[in-house]
């Protein structure tokens, strides 16, 4: 069988026109060279050089074969190097699953300080919900999802990283925008809209169990639209919603966002234990430190969120 060593060997004697030179460029002993290029003929069949006083050079065999060799060797060097790459995270793709708007706050500054730091590794985002994230996590289509709740997924790892508060979504002439907080008790009598799309069920389901505590039927219209669509209809008084803070960096005409006292909504990472992207990894290093970091940086690398919860109790919509 003809080792790599055979290939290196033999393209060092032919660049430099001399077992010995090649011996000195390669580090070892002229007898290894020499050793190593007969194993490399005997196998082959044919001679590669014909060898004089002065050195080297190719027969019409060893003519041949050296383009050929030439390739085989930087495509490995090629591949050496990009995997090395990965390794260290300086290339590679990483898988994210997201549940929650980018405009701002913790999840835009994770991904923002994470492209700065890893230009070269690619950022994929699916949104979807957390049974398809999970899914496909379990399966090793997903590297990571940042969803809503702390609960436990059989056959992933979870880690609660950040939380959020939550805000009510008025248009600008509604009567509660005069309030700079809302209780869930001047909202028991609203009519809400949401979308069908991810996250608009969980956000059902909670508007159901909120509302139903103060024992008033919750008035909840589902809509066949996206978020952007569903802040437009809020805005020309179709009905109120509420969003996650983050939510909140995103500013649309006729609308006003109002804290809901006592909200918080936990926000947690989900992986694979078996999953071995070196990518993954780092984001999800990089994720635990700026978890670790005062929620005032977070903001500012997130740009300003107005007005502020008041977090008091926190809310699991996985459930």
């Amino acid at each position: 069988m003809i080792e790599l060593r055979h290939i290196r060997y033999f393209v060092a004697a032919s660049e430099q026109g001399s077992l010995r030179k090649a011996a000195m460029l390669l580090n070892i002993e002229e007898s290894a060279v020499s050793r190593r290029i007969r194993d490399l003929e005997d196998r082959l069949g044919a001679s590669l050089f014909h060898r004089h006083s002065g050195g080297v050079s190719l027969t019409v065999a060893g003519q041949r074969f050296i383009r050929r060799a030439r390739i085989a060797l930087q495509q490995i060097e090629d591949g050496i190097s990009d995997v090395a790459a990965i390794g260290r995270s300086e290339d590679g793709i990483v898988k994210i699953g997201i549940f929650s708007s980018l405009a701002s706050g913790f999840m835009f500054a994770l991904l923002k300080t994470f492209a700065e730091r890893y230009p070269q590794v690619a950022v994929e985002l699916i949104e979807g919900n957390p049974e398809v994230h999970v899914a496909a996590i379990r399966q090793l289509q997903l590297d990571v999802a940042l969803i809503t709740g702390t609960g436990d997924w059989p056959g992933c790892e979870t880690e609660q990283l950040w939380s959020e508060g939550v805000f009510a979504v008025l248009p600008t002439e509604h009567r509660f925008t005069e309030k700079q907080t809302l209780r869930w008790h001047d909202l028991s009598g609203e009519r809400f809209i949401v979308s069908d799309a991810a996250p608009g069920p969980e956000i059902r389901d909670y508007l159901i169990q909120r509302l139903a505590d103060l024992g008033r039927h919750p008035n909840i219209h589902p809509q066949y639209v996206g978020r952007d669509v569903l802040l437009s209809m809020v805005a020309i008084g179709r009905g109120l919603t509420v969003v996650s803070e983050a939510a909140t960096g995103a500013r649309f005409p006729g609308i006003a966002y109002r804290p809901i006292v006592d909200e918080v909504l936990p926000f947690s990472a989900i992986w694979s234990r078996k999953n071995d992207n070196p990518a993954c990894r780092r984001f999800l290093s990089l994720a635990r430190m700026l978890a670790r970091t005062d929620r005032p940086a977070i903001r500012q690398a997130g740009a300003a969120m107005s007005p502020p919860a008041l977090p008091s109790r926190s809310l699991d919509l996985s459930q």
